[in-house]
């Protein structure tokens, strides 16, 4: 799976066209024999035009569309329904907003086929800790209650928390019992994607190939046989 992140076209930045992010989504699209992920930026007016012209141009392909949070979830969920893609439902660490965006795109006519489930998620300290419990209430009352609209796949985009943290870049002179920053951050990536594995995250996106390969040598001990 490649996810790219479409942050040249947040309005505060260099505020590409959805034309533009489209051309782009196209290219990437014809050219990887894997699954796509189109992340905007969460600035929803942005979002909604960029996601729903992907979504137009790559018909067919389903590419996976996020995040699409309340406001926009009829535009991006009717696109996404027309042009046959997934969309990925984005909550603020909200168990029961969750819940509900999952049963408004249902009804929308979006099946739980097409759907991923984005809860937020924090990078570090409280916000690591705060979006892990929730996660876990998600999957229990998923598993227990056999709610169906909270068995929906749950996608992180760790990588993208992770490394904009304070602490993955200050220098060492700043913060000595903290270690070498590359490391660190390295670290921080996969300690994070154990944890949000653990809380029942189905797909993990991360940046840093160290953090990656440390994260699988853990998957890989967990499912080995005794």
């Amino acid at each position: 799976m490649i996810v790219v992140q479409l942050k040249s076209t947040d309005p505060n930045d260099k505020d590409r066209s959805a034309d533009e992010a489209a051309d782009m989504a196209k290219k990437i699209v014809d050219a990887v024999p894997v699954p796509v992920v189109f992340w905007g930026t969460a600035v929803n007016e942005k979002d909604e035009k960029v996601l729903k012209k992907i979504a137009e141009v790559c018909e067919r392909e389903n590419v996976s569309l996020s995040p699409v949070e309340e406001p926009i979830h009829k535009g991006v969920g009717a696109s996404a329904l027309g042009y046959k893609h997934t969309v990925v439902a984005s909550t603020p660490i909200d168990i029961n907003l969750a819940k509900q965006l999952n049963i408004l795109l249902g009804n929308l006519g979006v099946p739980d086929s097409q759907l991923l489930n984005d809860p937020t998620t924090g990078g570090l300290g409280y916000g690591i800790e705060y979006a892990y419990s929730v996660m876990e209430r998600i999957t229990q009352a998923g598993l227990t209650q056999e709610d169906e609209k909270l068995q929906i796949p749950m996608i992180n985009n760790l990588g993208n928390e992770i490394w904009k943290c304070k602490e993955a870049g200050q220098p060492e002179e700043e913060v000595p019992n903290m270690g070498e920053p590359g490391r660190r951050a390295i670290l921080m990536e996969a300690v994070g994607a154990v944890c949000y594995l653990l809380a029942g995250s189905d797909i993990l996106i991360m940046r840093h190939p160290e953090s990656i390969k440390l994260a699988q040598e853990m998957i890989d001990d967990l499912m080995a046989e005794n």
